[in-house]
Protein backbone atom coordinates (compact mmCIF):
# COMPACT_ATOMS: atom_id res chain seq x y z
CA UNK A 1 0.00 0.00 0.00
CA UNK A 2 1.52 3.26 -0.95
CA UNK A 3 1.47 6.49 1.81
CA UNK A 4 -0.70 7.64 -0.81
CA UNK A 5 -3.37 5.13 -0.28
CA UNK A 6 -2.83 4.48 3.25
CA UNK A 7 -3.61 8.32 3.75
CA UNK A 8 -6.92 8.24 1.77
CA UNK A 9 -8.08 5.07 3.52
CA UNK A 10 -7.26 6.47 6.65
CA UNK A 11 -9.46 9.78 6.43
CA UNK A 12 -12.71 7.35 5.59
CA UNK A 13 -12.05 5.44 7.74
CA UNK A 14 -12.18 8.32 10.47
CA UNK A 15 -8.81 8.16 11.52
CA UNK A 16 -8.06 10.93 13.88
CA UNK A 17 -4.07 10.35 14.13
CA UNK A 18 -4.39 11.10 10.11
CA UNK A 19 -3.98 14.38 12.03
CA UNK A 20 -3.02 14.98 15.66
CA UNK A 21 -5.20 12.08 16.98
CA UNK A 22 -7.49 14.60 19.14
CA UNK A 23 -11.17 14.96 18.55
CA UNK A 24 -10.85 14.90 14.84
CA UNK A 25 -12.74 11.60 14.14
CA UNK A 26 -16.22 13.03 15.26
CA UNK A 27 -16.11 16.08 13.09
CA UNK A 28 -16.52 13.79 9.73
CA UNK A 29 -19.72 13.61 9.23
CA UNK A 30 -19.25 15.97 5.92
CA UNK A 31 -17.58 12.41 4.08
CA UNK A 32 -21.56 11.22 3.46
CA UNK A 33 -23.57 14.53 3.80
CA UNK A 34 -24.08 14.64 0.02
CA UNK A 35 -25.30 10.95 0.23
CA UNK A 36 -27.58 11.75 2.93
CA UNK A 37 -29.12 15.12 1.95
CA UNK A 38 -29.99 13.50 -1.45
CA UNK A 39 -32.46 11.26 0.31
CA UNK A 40 -34.04 14.99 1.56
CA UNK A 41 -34.87 16.89 -1.68
CA UNK A 42 -38.04 15.87 -2.02
CA UNK A 43 -39.37 17.21 1.10
CA UNK A 44 -37.17 20.51 0.80
CA UNK A 45 -39.29 20.82 -2.64
CA UNK A 46 -42.23 20.40 -1.38
CA UNK A 47 -41.28 22.77 1.33
CA UNK A 48 -40.33 25.63 -0.65
CA UNK A 49 -43.13 24.79 -2.88
CA UNK A 50 -45.24 25.81 0.42
CA UNK A 51 -43.71 28.89 1.33
CA UNK A 52 -43.82 30.17 -2.02
CA UNK A 53 -47.40 29.21 -2.35
CA UNK A 54 -47.95 31.18 0.35
CA UNK A 55 -46.57 34.35 -1.46
CA UNK A 56 -43.40 34.23 0.09
CA UNK A 57 -41.09 34.77 -2.48
CA UNK A 58 -38.19 36.31 -1.08
CA UNK A 59 -35.45 34.71 1.42
CA UNK A 60 -33.79 36.85 3.82
CA UNK A 61 -30.78 34.39 5.35
CA UNK A 62 -29.51 35.61 8.97
CA UNK A 63 -26.19 34.20 9.63
CA UNK A 64 -22.84 34.33 10.07
CA UNK A 65 -19.40 32.45 9.05
CA UNK A 66 -20.34 28.44 7.91
CA UNK A 67 -24.38 29.20 8.16
CA UNK A 68 -23.57 32.07 5.25
CA UNK A 69 -20.88 32.11 3.47
CA UNK A 70 -22.34 29.31 1.39
CA UNK A 71 -25.62 29.95 0.70
CA UNK A 72 -24.29 33.40 -0.60
CA UNK A 73 -21.68 31.99 -2.67
CA UNK A 74 -24.79 29.47 -4.06
CA UNK A 75 -26.54 32.35 -4.58
CA UNK A 76 -24.38 34.38 -6.73
CA UNK A 77 -23.61 31.51 -9.07
CA UNK A 78 -27.27 30.72 -9.44
CA UNK A 79 -28.11 34.22 -9.94
CA UNK A 80 -30.78 34.15 -7.52
CA UNK A 81 -32.34 37.72 -6.97
CA UNK A 82 -34.65 36.34 -4.46
CA UNK A 83 -31.79 35.16 -1.70
CA UNK A 84 -30.78 38.12 0.47
CA UNK A 85 -27.77 37.25 3.01
CA UNK A 86 -26.70 39.57 6.11
CA UNK A 87 -24.29 38.77 8.06
CA UNK A 88 -22.94 42.51 9.15
CA UNK A 89 -24.40 44.52 12.51
CA UNK A 90 -23.50 47.87 10.84
CA UNK A 91 -26.59 49.68 11.18
CA UNK A 92 -26.56 50.85 7.60
CA UNK A 93 -26.85 47.46 5.86
CA UNK A 94 -29.64 46.52 8.23
CA UNK A 95 -31.62 49.43 7.25
CA UNK A 96 -30.85 49.55 3.42
CA UNK A 97 -31.61 45.42 3.18
CA UNK A 98 -35.21 46.38 5.04
CA UNK A 99 -35.71 48.73 2.57
CA UNK A 100 -35.01 46.62 -0.13
CA UNK A 101 -37.64 43.90 0.51
CA UNK A 102 -41.44 43.38 1.23
CA UNK A 103 -41.65 41.93 4.73
CA UNK A 104 -44.95 40.59 4.36
CA UNK A 105 -43.39 38.64 1.19
CA UNK A 106 -40.22 37.64 2.93
CA UNK A 107 -39.40 34.37 4.58
CA UNK A 108 -36.71 34.61 7.67
CA UNK A 109 -34.04 31.97 7.50
CA UNK A 110 -32.37 31.80 11.08
CA UNK A 111 -29.31 29.86 11.24
CA UNK A 112 -26.52 29.12 13.31
CA UNK A 113 -25.28 25.71 14.46
CA UNK A 114 -24.76 26.50 17.84
CA UNK A 115 -27.94 28.91 17.91
CA UNK A 116 -26.62 31.36 20.30
CA UNK A 117 -24.43 33.46 17.54
CA UNK A 118 -25.01 37.04 18.70
CA UNK A 119 -24.76 38.62 15.23
CA UNK A 120 -27.51 36.14 14.24
CA UNK A 121 -29.43 36.17 17.11
CA UNK A 122 -29.33 40.04 17.39
CA UNK A 123 -30.93 40.27 13.41
CA UNK A 124 -33.52 37.79 14.56
CA UNK A 125 -34.96 39.34 17.16
CA UNK A 126 -34.79 42.64 15.06
CA UNK A 127 -36.29 41.66 12.55
CA UNK A 128 -38.89 39.28 14.46
CA UNK A 129 -40.07 42.10 16.23
CA UNK A 130 -41.12 43.80 12.60
CA UNK A 131 -43.39 40.71 11.37
CA UNK A 132 -43.78 38.97 14.78
CA UNK A 133 -45.38 35.58 12.74
CA UNK A 134 -43.82 32.26 13.06
CA UNK A 135 -45.03 31.32 9.58
CA UNK A 136 -42.27 33.72 7.88
CA UNK A 137 -39.64 31.85 9.70
CA UNK A 138 -37.79 28.84 9.96
CA UNK A 139 -33.91 28.13 11.78
CA UNK A 140 -31.39 25.39 10.63
CA UNK A 141 -28.98 24.83 14.18
CA UNK A 142 -27.93 21.58 15.90
CA UNK A 143 -30.38 19.68 17.75
CA UNK A 144 -31.35 20.75 21.35
CA UNK A 145 -30.30 24.67 20.75
CA UNK A 146 -31.14 27.89 22.56
CA UNK A 147 -32.38 28.92 18.56
CA UNK A 148 -34.24 25.21 17.85
CA UNK A 149 -35.87 25.85 21.43
CA UNK A 150 -36.93 29.85 20.27
CA UNK A 151 -38.05 28.38 16.89
CA UNK A 152 -40.72 26.36 18.85
CA UNK A 153 -41.72 28.26 21.06
CA UNK A 154 -42.60 31.50 18.19
CA UNK A 155 -43.97 28.52 16.27
CA UNK A 156 -41.43 28.81 13.23
CA UNK A 157 -42.88 27.30 9.64
CA UNK A 158 -40.40 24.79 9.74
CA UNK A 159 -36.87 23.64 11.88
CA UNK A 160 -34.00 21.81 9.71
CA UNK A 161 -31.54 20.37 11.89
CA UNK A 162 -27.59 20.39 11.04
CA UNK A 163 -25.63 17.23 11.77
CA UNK A 164 -23.58 17.58 14.66
CA UNK A 165 -20.68 15.70 13.37
CA UNK A 166 -19.94 18.64 10.70
CA UNK A 167 -18.31 21.71 11.50
CA UNK A 168 -19.29 25.44 10.14
CA UNK A 169 -16.77 25.87 7.41
CA UNK A 170 -17.53 22.25 6.40
CA UNK A 171 -21.25 22.25 6.18
CA UNK A 172 -21.76 23.50 2.44
CA UNK A 173 -23.76 20.18 1.63
CA UNK A 174 -25.81 20.09 4.74
CA UNK A 175 -28.97 22.03 5.70
CA UNK A 176 -27.10 24.99 6.16
CA UNK A 177 -25.80 25.49 2.41
CA UNK A 178 -29.05 23.39 0.98
CA UNK A 179 -32.25 24.48 3.01
CA UNK A 180 -31.44 28.25 1.53
CA UNK A 181 -30.68 27.18 -1.72
CA UNK A 182 -33.53 25.04 -2.21
CA UNK A 183 -36.23 27.68 -1.17
CA UNK A 184 -34.45 29.87 -4.21
CA UNK A 185 -35.87 27.48 -6.51
CA UNK A 186 -32.33 26.02 -6.78
CA UNK A 187 -31.39 22.48 -8.45
CA UNK A 188 -30.29 21.13 -4.90
CA UNK A 189 -30.64 17.03 -6.58
CA UNK A 190 -27.98 18.56 -9.49
CA UNK A 191 -26.31 20.53 -6.68
CA UNK A 192 -25.98 17.15 -4.54
CA UNK A 193 -25.06 14.85 -7.57
CA UNK A 194 -22.41 16.44 -8.19
CA UNK A 195 -21.37 16.27 -4.32
CA UNK A 196 -21.84 12.59 -4.30
CA UNK A 197 -20.21 11.82 -7.44
CA UNK A 198 -16.86 14.03 -6.10
CA UNK A 199 -17.07 12.04 -2.63
CA UNK A 200 -16.79 8.51 -4.61
CA UNK A 201 -13.70 10.05 -6.89
CA UNK A 202 -12.29 10.97 -3.16
CA UNK A 203 -12.23 7.93 -2.38
CA UNK A 204 -9.70 6.97 -5.32
CA UNK A 205 -6.33 6.19 -5.18
CA UNK A 206 -5.65 7.18 -9.03
CA UNK A 207 -7.32 10.26 -9.97
CA UNK A 208 -8.30 12.02 -6.46
CA UNK A 209 -8.69 15.42 -7.49
CA UNK A 210 -9.25 16.37 -3.44
CA UNK A 211 -6.52 14.38 -2.53
CA UNK A 212 -4.36 16.12 -5.61
CA UNK A 213 -5.50 19.51 -4.83
CA UNK A 214 -4.71 18.96 -0.83
CA UNK A 215 -1.32 17.64 -1.52
CA UNK A 216 -0.26 20.77 -3.41
CA UNK A 217 -1.40 22.73 -1.20
CA UNK A 218 0.43 20.65 1.28
CA UNK A 219 3.60 20.03 -0.27
CA UNK A 220 3.88 23.91 -1.14
CA UNK A 221 3.50 24.84 2.35
CA UNK A 222 6.20 23.06 3.07
CA UNK A 223 8.44 25.04 -0.10
CA UNK A 224 7.31 28.28 1.84
CA UNK A 225 4.43 29.20 -0.98
CA UNK A 226 1.60 29.50 2.30
CA UNK A 227 -0.03 32.29 0.25
CA UNK A 228 -3.30 29.95 -1.64
CA UNK A 229 -4.30 32.68 -4.54
CA UNK A 230 -7.55 31.51 -5.67
CA UNK A 231 -8.84 31.94 -8.97
CA UNK A 232 -12.05 34.29 -9.71
CA UNK A 233 -15.43 33.24 -10.42
CA UNK A 234 -19.02 34.61 -11.08
CA UNK A 235 -19.98 33.48 -7.96
CA UNK A 236 -17.26 34.43 -5.79
CA UNK A 237 -15.79 30.96 -4.70
CA UNK A 238 -13.37 32.44 -2.80
CA UNK A 239 -15.79 34.11 -0.20
CA UNK A 240 -16.23 30.30 0.85
CA UNK A 241 -12.98 28.70 0.25
CA UNK A 242 -10.92 31.52 2.46
CA UNK A 243 -13.24 30.40 5.43
CA UNK A 244 -12.43 26.71 5.11
CA UNK A 245 -8.80 27.38 4.21
CA UNK A 246 -7.66 29.77 7.15
CA UNK A 247 -9.83 28.87 10.14
CA UNK A 248 -8.82 25.12 9.34
CA UNK A 249 -5.36 25.51 8.89
CA UNK A 250 -4.52 29.22 10.90
CA UNK A 251 -3.27 27.56 14.08
CA UNK A 252 -0.53 27.17 16.54
CA UNK A 253 1.44 29.91 14.13
CA UNK A 254 1.27 28.00 10.72
CA UNK A 255 -1.39 28.64 8.00
CA UNK A 256 -2.35 29.08 4.70
CA UNK A 257 -3.33 32.51 3.90
CA UNK A 258 -6.14 32.10 0.80
CA UNK A 259 -6.02 34.91 -1.33
CA UNK A 260 -9.01 35.16 -3.68
CA UNK A 261 -8.14 36.87 -6.81
CA UNK A 262 -4.47 37.83 -6.18
CA UNK A 263 -1.84 37.31 -8.63
CA UNK A 264 0.15 33.76 -8.50
CA UNK A 265 3.18 35.86 -9.10
CA UNK A 266 5.54 35.27 -6.58
CA UNK A 267 7.67 32.59 -4.81
CA UNK A 268 5.35 32.69 -1.57
CA UNK A 269 2.44 31.90 -3.69
CA UNK A 270 0.56 28.49 -5.07
CA UNK A 271 -2.79 28.98 -7.75
CA UNK A 272 -5.33 27.41 -7.50
CA UNK A 273 -8.72 27.19 -9.46
CA UNK A 274 -11.84 25.88 -9.21
CA UNK A 275 -13.38 23.46 -11.51
CA UNK A 276 -16.91 25.13 -12.79
CA UNK A 277 -18.11 23.90 -15.71
CA UNK A 278 -21.70 24.87 -14.64
CA UNK A 279 -23.29 26.47 -11.39
CA UNK A 280 -24.42 22.77 -10.60
CA UNK A 281 -20.75 22.14 -10.24
CA UNK A 282 -20.46 23.70 -7.36
CA UNK A 283 -21.43 21.16 -5.09
CA UNK A 284 -18.67 18.58 -6.52
CA UNK A 285 -16.31 21.69 -5.94
CA UNK A 286 -17.10 22.33 -2.67
CA UNK A 287 -16.60 18.55 -1.73
CA UNK A 288 -13.48 18.10 -3.46
CA UNK A 289 -11.90 21.92 -1.60
CA UNK A 290 -13.09 19.97 1.90
CA UNK A 291 -11.31 16.79 1.43
CA UNK A 292 -8.24 19.07 -0.05
CA UNK A 293 -8.03 20.73 3.35
CA UNK A 294 -8.27 17.90 5.39
CA UNK A 295 -5.43 16.58 3.48
CA UNK A 296 -2.84 19.46 3.67
CA UNK A 297 -3.62 19.76 7.24
CA UNK A 298 -1.50 16.35 7.76
CA UNK A 299 1.22 18.24 6.33
CA UNK A 300 0.89 20.97 8.87
CA UNK A 301 0.44 18.17 11.37
CA UNK A 302 -2.66 20.45 12.95
CA UNK A 303 -6.32 19.52 13.78
CA UNK A 304 -8.58 21.49 10.48
CA UNK A 305 -11.49 20.91 13.06
CA UNK A 306 -11.22 23.26 15.51
CA UNK A 307 -10.86 27.06 15.53
CA UNK A 308 -8.55 27.54 19.17
CA UNK A 309 -8.68 31.85 18.63
CA UNK A 310 -12.06 32.42 17.29
CA UNK A 311 -13.06 33.06 20.80
CA UNK A 312 -10.62 35.55 21.83
CA UNK A 313 -12.33 38.48 19.99
CA UNK A 314 -15.76 37.93 20.67
CA UNK A 315 -14.48 37.76 24.01
CA UNK A 316 -13.08 41.36 23.93
CA UNK A 317 -16.62 42.61 22.21
CA UNK A 318 -18.20 41.37 25.57
CA UNK A 319 -15.33 43.17 27.60
CA UNK A 320 -16.01 46.67 25.58
CA UNK A 321 -19.96 46.06 25.45
CA UNK A 322 -20.17 45.37 29.29
CA UNK A 323 -18.84 48.76 30.01
CA UNK A 324 -21.89 50.48 28.56
CA UNK A 325 -19.45 52.59 26.85
CA UNK A 326 -19.19 53.80 22.92
CA UNK A 327 -16.16 52.23 22.01
CA UNK A 328 -13.58 54.42 20.76
CA UNK A 329 -12.15 53.96 17.47
CA UNK A 330 -9.36 56.65 17.15
CA UNK A 331 -6.88 56.14 14.21
CA UNK A 332 -3.69 54.32 15.68
CA UNK A 333 -0.42 54.18 13.63
CA UNK A 334 -0.58 55.10 10.15
CA UNK A 335 -0.43 53.49 6.66
CA UNK A 336 3.23 54.62 6.35
CA UNK A 337 3.89 52.91 9.70
CA UNK A 338 2.41 49.87 9.23
CA UNK A 339 3.86 49.32 5.61
CA UNK A 340 7.06 50.36 6.54
CA UNK A 341 6.96 47.01 8.61
CA UNK A 342 6.27 44.90 5.77
CA UNK A 343 9.16 41.92 5.38
CA UNK A 344 9.30 39.59 2.29
CA UNK A 345 6.91 36.54 2.33
CA UNK A 346 4.02 38.90 4.62
CA UNK A 347 0.39 39.04 3.54
CA UNK A 348 -1.33 42.28 4.35
CA UNK A 349 -5.40 42.28 5.25
CA UNK A 350 -8.34 44.83 4.97
CA UNK A 351 -10.49 44.91 7.50
CA UNK A 352 -13.15 47.00 6.92
CA UNK A 353 -16.03 47.19 9.59
CA UNK A 354 -18.19 49.63 6.83
CA UNK A 355 -21.67 48.63 5.34
CA UNK A 356 -20.78 46.36 2.64
CA UNK A 357 -22.01 48.14 -0.31
CA UNK A 358 -20.88 48.53 -3.86
CA UNK A 359 -19.46 51.72 -3.42
CA UNK A 360 -17.33 50.49 -0.31
CA UNK A 361 -16.41 47.41 -2.38
CA UNK A 362 -15.04 50.07 -5.11
CA UNK A 363 -13.29 51.83 -1.70
CA UNK A 364 -11.48 48.69 -0.56
CA UNK A 365 -10.50 47.83 -3.73
CA UNK A 366 -8.66 51.50 -3.83
CA UNK A 367 -6.92 50.80 -0.68
CA UNK A 368 -5.83 46.95 -1.11
CA UNK A 369 -4.52 48.10 -4.46
CA UNK A 370 -2.70 50.81 -2.53
CA UNK A 371 -1.44 48.32 0.14
CA UNK A 372 -0.56 45.70 -2.92
CA UNK A 373 1.60 48.15 -4.83
CA UNK A 374 3.64 49.85 -1.49
CA UNK A 375 4.33 46.66 0.21
CA UNK A 376 4.56 43.74 -3.02
CA UNK A 377 2.48 41.62 -0.33
CA UNK A 378 -0.35 39.55 -1.01
CA UNK A 379 -3.47 41.40 0.05
CA UNK A 380 -6.99 39.72 0.92
CA UNK A 381 -9.63 41.74 2.60
CA UNK A 382 -13.07 41.13 4.62
CA UNK A 383 -16.15 43.28 6.01
CA UNK A 384 -16.00 43.08 9.59
CA UNK A 385 -17.98 41.34 11.36
CA UNK A 386 -18.52 38.84 8.65
CA UNK A 387 -14.06 37.62 8.81
CA UNK A 388 -14.11 37.15 12.59
CA UNK A 389 -15.83 34.10 11.68
CA UNK A 390 -14.10 33.20 8.49
CA UNK A 391 -10.24 34.66 8.11
CA UNK A 392 -10.51 35.75 12.26
CA UNK A 393 -8.71 32.38 13.32
CA UNK A 394 -5.99 32.59 11.15
CA UNK A 395 -5.11 36.05 11.44
CA UNK A 396 -5.07 35.37 15.19
CA UNK A 397 -3.79 31.96 15.41
CA UNK A 398 -1.56 31.54 12.26
CA UNK A 399 2.03 32.73 11.63
CA UNK A 400 2.68 36.60 12.51
CA UNK A 401 3.17 37.08 9.29
CA UNK A 402 0.08 39.46 8.48
CA UNK A 403 0.03 43.50 8.02
CA UNK A 404 -3.50 44.70 9.62
CA UNK A 405 -5.12 47.69 8.37
CA UNK A 406 -8.71 48.07 10.35
CA UNK A 407 -10.85 50.43 8.27
CA UNK A 408 -13.81 52.01 10.53
CA UNK A 409 -16.85 54.51 9.88
CA UNK A 410 -19.02 56.73 12.12
CA UNK A 411 -21.25 53.65 12.45
CA UNK A 412 -24.59 55.40 11.42
CA UNK A 413 -27.37 55.82 13.03
CA UNK A 414 -27.83 53.47 16.14
CA UNK A 415 -30.63 51.44 15.79
CA UNK A 416 -31.61 49.10 18.71
CA UNK A 417 -31.53 45.75 18.86
CA UNK A 418 -34.78 43.89 21.00
CA UNK A 419 -33.83 42.83 24.80
CA UNK A 420 -30.14 44.27 24.51
CA UNK A 421 -28.51 47.21 26.55
CA UNK A 422 -26.64 48.04 23.23
CA UNK A 423 -28.07 48.52 19.55
CA UNK A 424 -26.24 47.72 16.25
CA UNK A 425 -24.01 50.90 15.73
CA UNK A 426 -22.40 50.30 19.45
CA UNK A 427 -22.06 46.38 18.41
CA UNK A 428 -20.55 46.83 15.24
CA UNK A 429 -18.07 49.59 17.34
CA UNK A 430 -17.28 47.07 20.08
CA UNK A 431 -16.49 44.69 17.69
CA UNK A 432 -14.36 46.67 15.53
CA UNK A 433 -12.21 47.59 18.99
CA UNK A 434 -12.30 43.92 20.54
CA UNK A 435 -10.37 42.36 17.28
CA UNK A 436 -8.12 45.21 17.41
CA UNK A 437 -7.15 44.71 20.81
CA UNK A 438 -6.95 40.96 20.01
CA UNK A 439 -4.71 40.95 17.56
CA UNK A 440 -2.21 44.14 19.26
CA UNK A 441 -2.43 41.59 22.14
CA UNK A 442 -0.68 38.71 19.87
CA UNK A 443 2.12 40.94 19.20
CA UNK A 444 0.47 41.60 15.40
CA UNK A 445 1.26 44.36 13.24
CA UNK A 446 -1.94 46.51 12.95
CA UNK A 447 -3.17 49.98 12.35
CA UNK A 448 -6.31 51.60 11.96
CA UNK A 449 -7.87 54.55 9.37
CA UNK A 450 -10.96 56.24 9.05
CA UNK A 451 -12.98 55.89 5.77
CA UNK A 452 -12.89 59.60 5.12
CA UNK A 453 -9.17 59.20 5.73
CA UNK A 454 -8.45 56.80 3.09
Amino acid sequence: MTERTDLIDRIWERDPTVWTGADEAKWLGWLDEPRRMRERVGDLRAFADGAVADGLDTVVLLGMGGSSLAPDVLGRTFSSSALHVLDTTHPDAIRALEDRIDLARTLFVSASKSGSTLETRSHSDYFWKKTGKGSQWIAITDPGSQLEGLAKERDFRGVFHGEPTIGGRYSALSPFGIVPAALVGVDVDALLESGEQMADRCRRDDGNPGYELGSAFGSGWSEGRDKICIADTEGDFGLWAEQLIAESTGKHGKGLIPAPGESPDGSDRQWAVPDLAGPADLGGEFFRWEFAVAVAATWLEINPFDQPDVQAAKDKTNEVLATGDDPSLEPESSVDELVAQARPGDYACVQAFIAPSDANDRRIAQIAGELRSRTGCVVTHGYGPRYLHSTGQLHKGGPNTGLFLQVVDGGGEELAIPGKPFGFRRLIRAQAAGDYESLKERGRRVARIHLEES
